[in-house]
């Protein structure tokens, strides 16, 4: 999964200015791990799921039984008790505090009065969907010391549900199926054979008795692949690479052989990448599975192909056969991709009229800021246009449906700036599609961001590895030049015309990287969004007409169901993903509550979020002296955003979910080594760099922080004062 972090310095502007433990066998059976003894079955009545429910699912408004509700995706709810007329009598019914402390990206799944969600290190909690009693909780154990491998925090975007089991896949690799009525384990598969650093943190999907799974892991290095395990027994019955290995091993297919053309240099030493990380969809009248395929690993072409090429299947819809993992056909998004533009993003499926024609057609917004409509039976470019600014390409030409590129956009000869940057015009977030209107709503953003190339990279195996300079996306320290940056930042909600390819309306929000969207047949739209807000707007034309202080940031998209004979709205909460992560000061100005929990909405709710206790910044301690020479500094400088930004933020800065290094006590100064190269903190997640850093490496980082810190600290005494 990609890190998604090239737009550091205009974040934190725009921001502030709006506001492991190893197994050895590939499938496990429940009795060799015990993490839940729950054994009996509480709540609603367990019901089983098999094809005809999922793909009649459209007609069974009560229920959220797949990851988009139907297998098309296309998040719309027929409910329509809630609707324009009286959405503001919409309060809050319930809610369920989740005990990690983290980012939460799950969409629930609903079935029959049942709910079950996944939170931060892919725990998983059955809840009664009328109450949010807790029912069970199944907790798989992931070792912290493995967060070291998510590039965009310990996140789990869902479950899926066939006959009487849940599925979830876990971040450290394992896909587990559980007894839906008690939360005991049945199996549990490795699905990586135990090769750090893979991750997996998408929600898997189910077809006709296979669980089908893909994983993250490109942006330190890894190979990408999807599988299909058989949901009895968890054994694998096909697993599709996305990029094709090394020739001297051979090829697993032709279609990999002839992919190996695309590629030059020894890519397979660098993994290649290409992970399938969230998005899928399945038609099953053509009995397509569609996957988006992920970002290159190294980012910068340069390095990980220097002779150029397409890349295959890098940034691709790929076609495959549900029951074999055969391949069909392929639409590359971003030909030789070099700036994270994965396409993992949600897939749609839909039919749609277009020049008097009803067309079967795939939708997708990826991060390279086009917004694309395929025909799904044979992918072929019907149409792309931009939804945002971008500067890397031009435009599009239909006679070879591939994007026309802006000289220098590849970063090859100095810095370009880059819209969007790697956290993309559209990001995981969910999209939405009305039948009703034919539009689809797009958490939509603006994120440019410079890139550089990175003359001195070596591959680090096992460690973050971009091949691009990370250190010029440091925020000005001059604030009038920081605020001159923070206007190109915006994100927005866009209805799109996918037919005419026009935007329709738009509803600009404070800053980005807001949550996914429901839409609903009471002709709504629902969203959540960074700065702590829910929100119902008009789907005609976009005015806002209802919202509720959530208290924390909302990144996952909002679910609807009956329940009781009244339809709920759902979305899960919590302060975290990549911004918190390395948001900086911007982000820690928002000023969240850390607490995660579940939030359900029904007309005339009258529960209520405890009163939020005042929250205190901490002070920031007089940093030790140092003696540290500027070459010292910048060689810090230099390793930090190489090594360390990610997890501890733009200009050390933490966003307020990691610690922040400016704030280290005068004890932890002292043991730096001892964390740093010994991993004294391993188990709590802080890696160990012995292996990668020498002393010296270690003392220009500490030089760096102490800097940073020494800067922080001199700004606060002067506000004090």
């Amino acid at each position: 999964m990609s890190m998604q972090n090239t737009l550091l310095p205009l974040l934190v502007a725009a921001l502030a200015a709006a506001c492991g433990g190893s197994r050895d066998s590939a499938t496990e059976q429940a009795a060799s791990h015990d993490s839940n003894p729950a054994v009996i079955a509480k709540g609603p009545t367990v019901t089983s799921i098999d094809r005809a429910r999922l793909v009649a699912a459209n007609s069974d408004a009560s229920n959220w039984l797949s990851h988009g509700r139907t297998y098309d995706e296309q998040r719309f709810s027929p409910l329509e008790e809630i609707n324009r007329e009286n959405v503001g009598e919409l309060g809050l019914a319930w809610y369920f505090d989740v005990p990690t402390q983290r980012g939460m990206e799950a969409t629930p799944i609903v079935v029959d009065g049942r709910m079950y969600v996944t939170g931060s290190w892919s725990i998983v909690y059955a809840l009664d969907a009328a109450t949010g009693e807790e029912l069970w909780r199944y907790d798989p154990q992931v070792p912290k010391s493995w967060g070291q491998y998510a590039c965009c925090d310990v996140v789990n975007r869902g479950v899926a549900v066939w006959g009487d089991s849940i599925f979830v896949g876990t971040l450290d690799g394992y896909l587990v199926a559980l007894d839906a009525a008690t939360g005991e384990e049945r199996w549990r598969t490795d699905t990586i054979n135990r090769k750090a650093p893979y991750t997996i943190t998408g929600a898997p999907r189910v077809v006709d008795g296979l669980v089908i799974i893909g994983n993250g892991g490109a942006d330190f290095g890894v190979r990408g692949y999807v599988s299909a395990f058989d949901t009895d027994s968890g054994e694998m019955r096909w697993r599709f690479y996305t990029v094709p290995g090394n020739p001297e091993d051979g090829f697993e297919n032709s279609v990999l052989e002839d992919a190996a053309a695309t590629w030059n240099g020894e890519w397979w030493k660098y993994g290649g990448g290409g992970t399938v990380w969230d998005s899928m969809a399945y038609d099953p009248e053509l009995e397509l599975l569609y996957i988006g395929v992920g970002n290159g690993s190294p980012w910068n072409q340069k390095v990980r192909s220097p002779g150029g090429g397409d890349n295959l299947f890098l940034s691709s819809i790929v076609a495959l056969r549900p029951a074999t993992g055969e391949y069909v056909w392929h639409y590359q998004t971003t030909p030789g991709e070099t700036w994270d533009y994965t396409a993992t993003q949600h897939i749609i499926l839909a039919d749609l009229e277009i020049d008097g024609e009803l067309r079967k057609v795939l939708m997708q917004a990826p991060k390279n800021g086009f917004f694309y409509v395929l025909d799904r039976r044979n992918g072929d470019l019907i149409s792309a246009k931009p939804h945002v600014a971008i500067t890397w390409a031009t435009g599009m030409d239909y006679a070879t449906g591939r994007p026309i590129e802006a000289p220098g956009a590849r970063y090859k000869d100095g810095p370009f700036l880059v819209a969007p940057s790697g956290f993309g015009a559209h990001n995981w977030h969910p999209m939405a599609y009305s039948p009703l209107s034919n539009l689809v709503f797009i958490p939509s953003q603006d994120l440019p961001a410079p890139y550089a190339d990175e003359p001195d990279f070596e591959f680090t195996e096992g460690f973050w590895n971009g091949g691009a300079e990370f250190e010029i996306l440091q925020t000005p320290d001059d604030p009038a030049v920081a605020a001159e940056v923070a206007k190109l930042v915006r994100g927005q909600l866009v209805a799109w015309d996918p037919r005419s390819q026009k935007e329709v309306w738009r509803y600009q929000h404070a800053g980005p990287w807001n949550g996914g969207v429901l839409a609903t047949a009471g002709k709504l739209v629902f969203q959540g969004s960074l700065i702590g807000d829910f929100a119902a707007y008009d789907a005609d034309n976009g005015n806002r007409l209802w919202q509720f202080p959530s208290q924390t940031g909302i990144a996952a998209a909002p679910v609807s169901y009956n329940v009781n004979d009244q339809q709920h709205i759902v979305v899960a909460s919590g302060w975290g993903t990549i911004f918190a992560l390395f948001g900086g000061e911007g982000s820690a100005a928002l000023g969240h509550s850390k607490q995660s929990r579940i939030l359900a909405f029904r007309l005339g709710g009258e529960q209520s979020l405890p009163v939020r206790e005042a929250a205190v910044v901490a002070s920031i301690p007089e940093p030790p002296v140092s003696d540290a020479s500027e070459a010292e500094i910048a060689a810090g400088k230099d390793i930090y955003y190489e090594r360390c930004f990610m997890c501890h933020g733009e200009s050390v800065a933490s966003g307020g979910v990691l610690p922040d290094l400016r704030r280290l006590t005068k004890e932890k100064h002292e043991i730096w080594d001892a964390i740093v190269l010994g991993g004294s903190l391993r188990e709590k997640g802080m890696p160990a760099f012995g292996q990668i850093f020498n002393k010296e490496d270690s003392d220009a980082v500490h030089a760096f922080v102490i800097e940073r810190a020494r800067r922080a600290y001199d700004r606060q005494l002067v506000r004090d004062n």
